[in-house]
């Protein structure tokens, strides 16, 4: 009997200069996406995935296709050469658009042009309404919710709990003086460490909701699926409704509300995940799953050499 499947995808920070070519290389199936990629963008997103410059590739409007590229180009080549397919999917935050397109959802050409104006308008909230974020380590996530709720009253400024990534990490969003002193409050109160991102956006907090319209008017105009398979959404940590309009919902209200990725994982593995694999680059969600639930197997899809060590795993 085959092991229960849960596929997952990366959001914004695990892409770096290099990432998907030897997959474009090696795969005409993952070639293919890239050069469907440059196709529909009008740039050579390849070219700067794998040559860079550092910069751009990490300028959100060209990370967020530059990621759903490579995940994508990842699972159509496991998909090709005959990988189980899964049982679940569950995307961090930008990931939630690969998940729907490995869930049947979401085209890949419609989801390349979400992903472009989702970082484009997304940009655009954080030059209306500059923000920061941080990493927190060591803190419960009702005593950094709490520290929040202060470091807000004292500013002003919105400040919440934007990603609960693991048990110990979690990610605080909002203006740059409440992150600055929820920081300060954090450290005081036993965090083990406050580390800033490197982001000019505050993403997944209320300084993103100049964003929300004019992205949900983009979402209408894209068809949907409904999902092959359950779809973990980020906003409730369970699986999506199906109809294209709770798809569209999703997708806007998830520029504002939290990412529930700890939720998202024990829910799957309460429903009998076994088996989690990460396409895309690196391996920072099979991290997070390996410390949210210990017992479960981790495997990951992003050269050659990862496709078929997972593919063997299951073989």
């Amino acid at each position: 009997m085959s092991p229960r499947l849960a596929f997952v995808f990366p959001g914004q920070g695990s892409q770096y200069v290099g990432m998907g070519r030897a997959l474009y290389e090696r795969f005409p199936e993952a070639r293919a996406i890239f050069e469907e990629a440059d196709r529909r963008l009008g740039y050579a997103l390849s070219r700067l995935c794998f040559e860079g410059p550092e910069e751009q590739l990490n300028d959100t409007f060209y990370t967020q296709p530059a990621l759903l590229t490579v995940s994508i180009a990842a699972y159509e080549a496991w998909r090709t050469r005959g990988g189980l397919p899964p049982d679940w999917v569950a995307g961090h935050s930008l990931g939630e658009f690969s998940a729907l397109v490995a869930a049947g959802a979401l085209a890949f050409p419609d989801a390349l042009r979400l992903v472009q104006e989702r970082g484009r308008w997304m940009k655009w909230a954080g030059e209306q309404q500059p923000g920061a974020m941080a990493a927190v380590l060591g803190l419960e996530r009702a005593a950094l919710e709490e520290i929040c709720e202060e470091a807000h009253r004292e500013t002003g400024e919105a400040v919440v709990v934007a990603n609960d990534n693991c048990p110990g990490q979690l990610v605080i969003s909002g203006g740059q003086r409440a992150i600055a002193r929820a920081g300060e409050l954090a450290r005081a109160r036993g965090a083990r460490r406050v580390i800033p991102l490197a982001v000019s956006i505050a993403a997944h907090s209320p300084l993103m909701a100049p964003a929300v319209e004019p992205f949900r008017s983009v979402l209408e105009t894209i068809p949907f699926f409904p999902p092959r398979v359950p779809v973990i959404g980020n906003v409730e940590a369970r699986p999506l409704d199906g109809h294209p309009d709770a798809l569209r919902a999703e997708l806007a209200r998830q520029l504002i509300a939290p990412v529930r990725w700890t939720e998202s994982v024990r829910y799957m593995v309460e429903q009998g995940a076994e088996i989690f694999i990460e396409f895309g680059p690196r391996d920072v969600l099979s991290g997070l799953i390996r410390r949210i639930a210990p017992h479960v197997r981790t495997l990951r899809v992003e050269d050659p050499e990862t496709l078929t060590q997972a593919l063997q795993a299951l073989d």
